[in-house]
């Protein structure tokens, strides 16, 4: 290696140590030394390297081997000298005062200032070393020679100056201190010499706070250290314990504290501890004392008042003044006064207050003594703290002798405060004592509190802030609460949060914190974080009113109307709370008011009931509160929205609401009442003044009483104009004066329209006042100004619903094509009574034009639009709200009939007819009779129709041909046919007269004039225009008399009219069916039907046909399964849906169907399954009618084949279990295990079988985890069968886990959506209901009453359920049975035809209806359902009302 690569090698040693990874470095030297054994560098980096790595031997033998090579090098010195001083090994602190030497001699030729410093290190390793002898006791004499051997060394390099600086104080300041003169004499010169040296007042210093020397010259020099060196220590020491001596405890602690900061002495926390003890300050003086060696007192003021109680057994302690204190300490136990008192009932009663009278006599100068005296007269009760000589003078004594006792104040302030009513002196006391002890919180939150209440809020925030600065976290609970009230009152909400949260950092737990916490939130308006707080408050005090009343109020805010209702129960229930019974009252407003706007005027009743209960129990409590009186006639007012009949509410009895006109009078009462509290208040005037203008608009009670309600007018305008004088720049107020202005009586349009103009210039952007001033202009007949009014209206707020209906009736009134799609947008954004009817009468009229049925017009419309269904629902909240408008009733029931809405068309006709009945339109009642009697038809009311035409004049073709039809379905064939000869001569077209031809062939064909019937249909056809229904009829004529060529000729006719479509194509194809089979043409029959089949395949009457004809007419392709059984198949699955059974019909049910179809292709499994469900519906309809069964189950014949798996096993097991046959069912299960071991249809099978047997042998007994763990897991191997999970549901059920049950039934209503299985998703649904309902009935638990109306709610969005309709009033009846709606929902259910809901359903609900109208002694409605009954031949529910009857009697 060169010397290059020496270098080179040195410098990456030294950039390893720079980057310390010193073993490279180490790496790196020993290949220098390979070479270079004498390279001084590369030994140092290896003593260096070595050094850090903890190996001190060989850093040791590195840097003495380059000190050989180099001695007056510094750079190896100074490496051992550090290794020295960092190791701790003896022989090494032995060695370095040597290192130290020859570190001054290198240096010393110098005489720098490194030199000086090195001296001074030499003289610390030296008193290092003297120390180490004197820990070996070694004589002084000794320990002088060491000394000596020191001034020796630094006298060789240090000149006289320096070396007093090091050496002379030293040697004063280890051997000299008794020698006081000396040691001032050496410190004078030292500092004459050097001035700005405060080492010489160190000693001088150190040395009067170990003699305890406090004078003048004691002051004198810590003060000149002071001025040297501010943060000396020691100076703070000495001044603090020279004011500890003058009795200024505050000086002598701050100055104490300071001075230990920087150094810490015994003598210091001693002097520390005790002026804190002096200033009652006694876990700070503790603390002190723990810092020092003064266990003793450490223990004393520690466990003072533990001690206590032993010395009452010290002999003569009645003679120490000290000892009789601490006995009264004693019962005085950290002020647990109740504690100390407590003795008593053991014969120490006012032992305490004794031993403290005469601890007092003997010392009189202790004011804790006396102050332990008043404390104690404070605690004893209301007397003595009344009594100026006990509690009020002691503690006045205590103060005047112990001014540092701040116990004294606080408690003076106690008196100040609630005694003497003095909030001054109270203030200035707690004031005190809070100066005096800063960890008195109560002193200084009573006198922040008495600040803030006497205004004086700066001197209350700098206190708060003062202690808040120097508090850590987590405490000053009470300052940082305070201050967070402080700015909660003047509104700075965010630094109010702030501190209250950091108030609750110190205490979690405490609720009156997360209160005030939730009103900050609450005025920030952080609504989520104000519930969580007052949540939390409640939590931690579940008997707070206050937050449940605030979380209800906030839910409130937020529209949580529901919510908030259930909060405000909870504290009504509780008391009568005035601002929970107004939130309470407000809310169920609102929701009304929501209800309302859905036409749901049933709900919005009751809810306005209970609203005005509450706040009329409210106004009982508080008449004196305006906003109560104004709640209560807005509450009154919002009756009169609903229908006059339903405008009836249940209110407490000295309201006497029973009319209309009663409940406006009373609202009027009210809103008196409101002004009379607050007569300035121009809202209660706006009130006032719209009751006056609704209460006009009241129907006169007597004809001609105009004049009343002009009065009534000018009334309302009167109070208007008082609002607008009081506050004329509030727009609402000068649009109601405008409304009121232009109504009929007024009618001063001048000032309408001056006063809609003025709304809008107090407010551009009104809406309201831009559609009333266009509703003016359109009343004027101003068409151009009123669509410019709606127009700036629209583009103000677009779903603003009443200007889109004046641009409606403009586009009426001009004619525009417009029309009806503005009243179907108006009823798209709201239910408004003018845009329903409107588009209700457009939809009408468009249907009842047929000449425009191929117009691009009415497919849009009509048809896109689904305007029938749209304006039904539209109409039908119409007249749910206005049930005296017989044109509405007879567009209703026009768009029921559309609908197929027999029955609601025909209640809506017959209630046109009801209302029209008491007026004067004679033409307008013809037409709703007529309308009437139709309905009555298509119910097949016959005899109900006949009456009904014969009421009107008969004038009208459809009049004429709907009697006729009457009389003839009635059985009045004579009739029938004069009726139609009559509308024959009416008719006006060819059609119509073709039609009628028709009739009246079908007739003479009945009463047997075939000839007459021929002579009518050929004359039929040989009309201009014939009808398809004409020669239908003449080929079936010739049909069934055999007369092939009348036949074939008619249906040639026929089948030149063009294409067909439903069921037209299945007439004609089984006309020329049957057409064939009459020419004897049988293998034509098989492949016309082949051909309408192929051409509709959709179509089931096609197969249906099929299958009937090829086994009459082909039977060799009667095999063919494909287009035979499976249609009777179908078929007979169609029937089974329907509901159709023997019951109903005899001959044409599903069990005819199915049986067919398994005689027809008996190995077919799906073929068997069917019939054995037709057998269960059989039997089911049997019981539920009370007859004998046809046919059970079991006597189907079941095969046992392989073949037979999954829906077809569950069918045979379901069959057997039923018939109580589970020994068989299990052994059929097995049998199938065996072939097929796998399959988990069969395993669940199994397990229900065992299941069934385990709960009969066992009783019906709870079923073991197990069991219930091993039935589970069955049923999760069959994830996707919805029946396993219905059993596994009503397992739990049939255990009571209901929740179980919920959570199996909700499964497989999920697995039901996921396959798309409409009917299992309602079955599902239905299971839920009836599981929920009966905890409903049971419980009062409203989440399964929740859950009831959830389910059905679910399936009546699904379809039209009556059983979800049932299970809706059941819970009715449950909840509320004396309710208006529980009748309404039973009646609804009951008063219906049997075709349209199942008879089981009508026949329960007439049951609950009963016991409903015997609660309320109804006998007028139980006599009308007993009439049903009768007329239904319902048994049951006539024996049931005997059974009540006869009960109640």
């Amino acid at each position: 290696m060169s010397g290059k690569e020496v270098k080179s090698a040195l410098k990456s040693a030294k950039e390893a140590i720079k980057n310390k990874e010193f073993k490279e470095a180490l790496k790196q030297c020993k290949a220098v030394l390979k070479l270079d054994k004498k390279n001084y560098n590369a030994w140092v980096f290896i003593g260096l390297a070595a050094s850090e790595l903890e190996q001190p031997d060989q850093s040791q033998s590195a840097y003495k081997k380059a000190v050989e090579l180099e001695p007056e090098q510094l750079l190896a010195w100074q490496g051992l000298a550090n290794l020295y001083e960092k190791t701790d090994q003896w022989d090494f602190k032995v060695e370095l005062p040597n290192v130290y030497q020859k570190l001054v001699d290198v240096l010393g030729s110098f005489h720098t200032f490194e030199c000086i410093c090195l001296c001074k290190q030499l003289a610390k390793v030296w008193q290092q070393l003297i120390q180490l002898k004197k820990e070996e006791a070694v004589d002084k004499k000794e320990l002088l020679e060491l000394w000596q051997q020191l001034t020796q060394l630094l006298s060789d390099c240090l000149n006289e100056e320096d070396l007093q600086q090091v050496v002379f104080l030293l040697v004063y300041k280890h051997f000299l201190p008794q020698e006081e003169a000396k040691m001032k004499e050496a410190c004078e010169s030292m500092l004459s010499h050097y001035p700005s040296q405060s080492y010489p007042l160190e000693v001088l210093g150190s040395h009067y706070l170990k003699t305890g020397i406090l004078n003048e010259d004691t002051v004198s020099c810590f003060s000149r250290l002071l001025d040297l060196a501010p943060n000396c220590g020691l100076g703070h020491l000495g001044l603090g314990t020279k004011a500890l001596q003058e009795g200024r405890y505050k000086d002598a602690i701050k100055d104490l504290a300071q001075g230990l900061k920087k150094t810490s002495c015994n003598t210091g926390w001693y002097s520390l501890a005790e002026a804190q003890f002096k200033m009652h300050r006694y876990s700070d003086s503790a603390t002190s004392c723990s810092q020092g060696m003064f266990r003793l007192l450490y223990v004393t003021i520690i466990h003072v008042y533990v001690f206590f109680f032993f010395f009452f057994q010290i002999p003569d302690a009645e003679k120490d003044p000290v000892l009789v204190a601490l006995k009264g300490r004693a019962y005085l136990n950290k002020g647990q006064i109740d504690q100390a008192l407590k003795f008593s009932t053991f014969n120490f009663s006012f032992l305490a207050l004794c031993s403290l009278l005469k601890a007092a006599t003997k010392n009189p100068n202790c004011g804790e003594y006396y102050f332990l005296l008043g404390q104690l007269y404070w605690g004893m009760g209301e007397e003595t703290r009344k009594d100026r000589s006990k509690a009020h003078t002691h503690l006045l004594k205590a103060a005047k002798l112990d001014p540092h006792l701040g116990s004294a104040f606080r408690y003076l302030g106690h008196y100040y405060r609630e005694i003497a009513n003095d909030r001054g002196r109270a203030r200035g006391c707690y004031k005190k004592a809070f100066e005096l002890d800063n960890e008195d919180a109560e002193s200084g939150a009573a006198s922040v509190d008495l600040s803030m209440e006497q205004e004086d809020m700066e001197t209350a925030l700098a206190t708060l802030e003062s202690v808040i600065e120097k508090a850590t976290p987590g405490s000053a609970k009470w300052a940082w609460m305070r201050r967070g009230l402080y700015y909660l009152k003047v509104g700075e909400h965010q630094q109010a949060t702030a501190d209250l949260q950091a108030a609750l950092r110190a205490d979690p737990e405490d609720w009156v914190c997360w209160e005030c916490l939730g009103e900050a939130y609450l005025n920030r308006r952080s609504f989520t974080a104000a519930l969580k707080a007052f949540g939390k408050a409640h939590q931690l005090q579940p008997s707070s009113i206050y937050s449940v009343y605030q979380a209800a109020a906030i839910k409130q805010t937020l529209g949580k109307f529901k919510e908030a209702v259930a909060e405000y129960l909870q504290i009504t229930a509780q008391q009568d709370y005035v601002p929970a019974l107004k939130g309470l009252g407000e809310c169920q407003l609102s929701l009304a008011k929501s209800l309302m706007e859905d036409c749901r005027d049933g709900g919005a009743i009751d809810l306005i009931q209970q609203a005005i209960q509450n706040l009329f129990k409210a106004v009982e409590l508080r008449p004196d509160l305006s906003c109560l009186w104004k709640l209560l006639g807005d509450a009154c007012t919002a009756v009169s929205t609903v229908s006059p009949n339903r405008a009836q509410v249940l209110v407490p009895a000295p309201l006497n609401l029973n009319t209309e006109r009663k409940v406006h009078v009373f609202v009027c009462r009210c809103y008196a009442h409101a002004l009379k509290l607050m007569s300035e208040a121009p809202s209660l005037w706006y009130d006032l003044g719209l009751n006056y203008y609704r209460q006009a608009s009241l129907p006169s009670p007597t004809e001609g009483d105009q004049n009343s309600q002009s009065l009534v007018l000018e009334k309302a305008q009167q109070c208007l104009k008082k609002a607008i004088m009081m506050d004329s720049g509030n727009h609402s107020y000068w649009n109601a004066l405008g409304v009121i202005s232009m109504n009929k009586g007024l009618e001063n349009y001048a000032l309408a329209q001056h006063c809609f103009i003025k709304s809008i210039q107090v407010e551009p952007n009104n809406v309201v006042a831009w559609t009333n001033l266009g509703t003016l202009y359109l009343k004027k007949d101003n068409i151009e100004l009123a669509h410019e009014a709606f127009k700036i209206a629209q583009s103000l707020e677009p779903l603003y619903v009443n200007c889109w209906i004046g641009q409606a009736l403009i586009a009426e009134r001009v004619g525009s094509y417009d029309t009806m799609d503005l009243f179907r947008h108006t009823t798209e954004l709201s239910t408004h009574m003018e845009g329903v009817k409107g588009y209700a009468y457009w939809v009408c009229s468009t249907l009842l034009d047929k000449s425009n049925r191929d117009t691009e017009l009415y497919r849009y419309n009509i048809v896109q639009m689904n305007a029938i269904s749209a304006a039904q629902v539209a109409l039908s909240k119409y007249t749910e709200r206005i049930q005296s408008d017989p044109e509405a009733f007879i567009m209703l029931g026009y768009l029921n009939e559309h609908l197929q809405l027999k029955r609601q068309a025909l209640q809506a006709y017959q209630r046109s007819v009801e209302l029209l009945q008491s007026t004067s339109s004679t033409e307008e009642l013809a037409f709703a009779v007529g309308s009437y009697g139709r309905a009555l038809c298509t119910s097949g009311q016959w005899e109900e129709a006949v009456h009904a035409y014969k009421s009107t004049p008969l004038q009208e073709l459809s009049d004429l041909a709907g009697v006729a039809l009457a009389y003839c379905r009635a059985g009045l064939i004579p009739e029938s046919i004069s009726a139609y000869e009559r509308a024959l001569a009416v008719a006006s077209s060819e059609k119509e007269k073709a039609y009628i031809l028709t009739a009246l062939a079908l007739l003479q064909h009945r009463q047997g004039n075939l000839d007459s019937a021929k002579t009518l249909l050929f004359k039929c056809s040989m009309l201009k225009e014939p009808i398809s229904e004409s020669l239908l009829c003449l080929c079936a004529l010739g049909l069934v008399h055999g007369d092939a060529t009348l036949a074939a000729a008619a249906l040639t006719e026929l089948l030149k009219q063009g294409s067909a479509s439903g069921s037209v194509v299945e007439q004609r194809c089984l006309l020329t069916c049957t057409l064939l089979a009459l020419q004897g043409n049988y293998s034509a029959v098989q492949r016309e039907a082949s051909r309408a089949v192929h051409s509709n395949p959709g179509n089931p009457s096609l197969w249906a046909l099929l299958s009937r004809v090829v086994p009459q007419y082909y039977p060799r392709k009667a095999n063919v399964r494909l287009h035979t059984h499976r249609a009777l198949l179908y078929s007979g699955v169609n029937q089974l849906a329907s509901g159709r059974h023997s019951g109903e019909d005899r001959h044409r049910n599903a069990l005819k169907t199915l049986q067919r179809a398994v005689l027809l292709c008996p190995d077919d499994p799906a073929a068997w399954a069917g019939l054995m469900a037709a057998c269960h519906t059989e039997n089911t309809s049997c019981y539920l009618s009370g007859s004998a069964p046809l046919r059970s189950v079991e006597e189907i014949e079941r095969p046992l084949a392989q073949t037979l798996e999954g829906w077809v096993l569950q069918q045979a097991v379901t069959g057997l279990v039923m018939g109580g046959q589970l020994e068989e069912a299990e052994a059929l299960c097995s049998q199938v295990l065996n072939v097929s071991p796998e399959h988990p249809a069969v395993m669940l099978a199994l397990r229900q079988v065992q299941c069934q047997r385990l709960l009969v042998a066992n009783g019906g007994t709870v079923l073991p985890d197990s069991v219930m763990e091993q039935l589970n897991n069955t049923v999760m191997m069959n994830p996707t069968n919805l029946g396993a999970w219905h059993w596994l549901a009503e397992v739990y059920r049939s255990q009571g886990l209901l929740v179980q049950a919920v959570m199996a039934y909700r499964q497989s209503l999920q697995l039901a959506s996921q396959l798309g299985l409409h009917s299992s998703q309602v079955t599902s649904l239905l299971r839920l209901a009836l599981l929920a309902l009966g905890p409903s009935i049971r419980t009062s638990r409203n989440d399964w009453k929740d859950l009831v109306l959830e389910a059905t709610t679910e399936v009546l969005k699904l379809g039209s359920f009556p059983m979800a309709l049932l299970f809706q009033a059941l819970l009715q009846y449950v909840t509320k049975m004396a309710a208006r709606e529980t009748r309404r929902l039973l009646e609804r259910l009951v008063y219906v035809s049997s075709q349209d809901f199942p008879v089981t359903v009508v026949q329960v609900a007439s049951w609950y209806l009963l016991r409903h109208l015997h609660a309320k002694n109804d006998d007028e409605l139980i006599n009308v359902l007993l009439e049903r009954a009768k007329m239904n031949r319902d048994q049951r529910l006539l024996k049931f009302h005997s059974l009540l009857a006869s009960s109640s009697s």
